[in-house]
């Protein structure tokens, strides 16, 4: 995770796109500084993710950002970045699910739904330049098996009813520090 005041809409387009990310800005775990250019625009943030190789498919990157308004900590969450066609429902601006490929019975799933890579940029539709705020982006998989579900299925075993057999990995970055002071 990259953020800038100076990144182009194009810049993942570049081949040396990293370079040019931390040419231009800073990595995730630094502070992004405050100039008086700032004050017209939001900071851009590029995000890009990898799956594991032996886990889940990628589901979608979101950017958490949290503040302090009146005193209270405050904390929103966006979808950054998805895998799939879906589009986020235009009165809610919620995303849909990516989908569920969990077979509960066998304890196993597929990953024919989600991506093995994530990559892209998201700009503060609610940036103030006067409010300090705290940015980091969370990874998320698709849905997998949980660990009962596995040790179920292989003692050949019921689960008590209610059990949560399926759930979504998350990953996260450090977070790039923003403060206008």
């Amino acid at each position: 995770m990259f953020a800038s005041f100076k990144y182009s809409k194009d810049l993942l387009d570049h081949s040396d796109w990293v370079k040019d990310a931390y040419a231009e800005g800073v990595p995730m775990g630094a502070d992004l500084p405050h100039t008086g250019a700032n004050l017209k625009k939001s900071p851009r943030f590029l995000v890009w993710a990898l799956k594991d190789p032996n886990s889940g498919n990628l589901d979608r990157i979101q950017i958490v950002k949290v503040w302090y308004k009146n005193g209270e900590s405050q904390e929103h969450v966006y979808d950054a970045v998805w895998s799939g066609n879906r589009k986020p429902d235009p009165k809610t601006g919620k995303l849909p699910p990516v989908g569920d490929t969990v077979n509960v019975a066998k304890a196993t799933y597929t990953n024919d739904i989600g991506a093995v890579e994530l990559k892209g940029q998201w700009t503060d539709p609610e940036f103030d330049p006067n409010v300090s705020a705290i940015y980091y982006a969370r990874v998320i998989e698709i849905p997998t098996p949980r660990w009962p579900d596995y040790l179920a299925a292989k003692s050949g075993k019921t689960l008590p009813a209610g059990t949560p057999v399926e759930h979504q990995e998350r990953a996260w970055t450090s977070p790039i520090f923003y403060d206008p002071n």
